[in-house]
């Protein structure tokens, strides 16, 4: 790793250190212990997971940490069953159904940005916490109203939807007192929806082309046979068997590899775009058919093996995203953090004490 000087515009490339040997011990004392206790130390088992990654996520020869407790993340699941369970019986009272209605379009923003919020500020980067200040109008509008406006235009302006919400998720995060920013246009957003929607085209196209050459191969051989034979019928159970792989044929083909490329051309145009505190700036060049070749590859290697792969396979992919992300820092990055560490001292203890919820809302 280059060493930090005045005016260095180098690539420093993010690392990611962990390993899934050391990884699979730490997942399955979770998974275990989250059996034996019916879910209940799935919120200790997040808080593991997440520190393992964070501390081993580095760039600039500086990691990352995770500092929320299971104490915390299971409070905001109470509050969060708790708040359903009420709406449940509630809205059950006609009376009550609409109104109810009303506060839960209001409630899920708010939910949003105070998971933001509070993944943000349980986050650090050598030692500098993170924050969110997003406001809960700001988020109603970005994941509410848009995707409704959107509807109506048939989708033709979901892009636009996106770039709201991703300016949104990443203006309002700070690092210290430092400001995330994000200039980008709604074009790459266009190109990236075109590109999937290009694929599913590709792919459908491709599936009625092999369908009708099999439904010509089978006419042939029908019309061969003088006596059509009862062997040539397919049993029920096979048709089962077929639609079953038919559906999960449509979801891999058509529908997650389209996913696939919307996803990771979104994230490089989101952090090729952004900077922090207006000068330093990111670079993303993941590639989607890199992307589906992990994803599948992985699923197979855990059927396979019963699950036990899935650490794994997640190691896996943590090290992808790692080795494709890159960080741009203009000038000493050991001033920049100095005086982020100064300014943030005063307020960082506090949000070790913050109870928060945690709806797994990814930055």
């Amino acid at each position: 790793m280059e060493n930090d000087t005045q005016g260095d515009t180098g690539l420093k490339d993010f690392r990611f250190t962990g390993t899934a040997r050391e990884w699979f011990g730490i997942w399955i004392v979770n998974l275990l212990l989250s059996i034996v206790t019916l879910g209940i130390y799935s919120a200790w088992a997040k808080v593991r997971r997440k520190r393992y990654f964070y501390q081993n996520t580095w760039v600039v020869d500086r990691n990352f940490d995770y500092h929320a407790t299971g104490k915390q993340i299971l409070i905001g699941r109470i509050i969060v069953v708790v708040g359903f369970i009420l709406y449940s019986f509630l809205s059950a009272i006609p009376a009550l159904a609409l109104l109810l209605a009303g506060v839960l379009v209001f409630a899920i923003p708010w939910l949003i940005t105070r998971s933001l919020a509070f993944n943000a500020r349980m986050s650090s980067w050598s030692n500098v916490r993170f924050d969110f200040a997003g406001r809960t109008w700001s988020a109603f509008l970005v994941f509410i109203m848009y995707p409704l406006l959107s509807a109506l235009t048939l989708f033709t302006t979901y892009p636009f939807v996106t770039q709201a919400k991703q300016e949104f998720i990443t203006e309002n995060h700070r690092l210290g007192t430092a400001e995330f920013s994000m200039e980008s246009g709604v074009k790459p957003f266009y190109v990236a929806l075109l590109k999937a929607i290009l694929w599913v085209a590709a792919a459908i196209s491709a599936i009625v082309l092999l369908g009708a050459a099999g439904v010509i191969v089978v006419s042939e051989l029908d019309s061969n046979l003088a006596t059509p034979s009862p062997d040539l019928a397919v049993p029920s159970a096979w048709r089962e068997v077929l639609e079953v792989l038919t559906v999960y044929g449509f979801f891999f083909l058509i529908i997650f590899p389209a996913f696939t490329v919307y996803s990771v051309m979104v994230r490089n145009a989101v952090l090729n775009a952004a900077e922090l505190d207006g000068k330093h700036r990111f670079r993303s060049d993941i590639r989607a058919r890199e992307v589906i070749w992990i994803v599948m590859s992985n699923v197979v290697a855990i059927v396979c093996t019963l699950g036990l792969m899935i650490p794994w396979a997640q190691i896996r992919m943590a090290r992808y995203l790692a080795d494709h992300t890159y960080a741009v820092p203009k000038g000493s990055v050991d001033e920049f953090v100095g005086t982020q560490q100064a300014a943030n001292s005063a307020v960082g203890d506090a949000f070790t004490d913050l109870e928060g919820v945690d709806l797994g809302v990814a930055f």
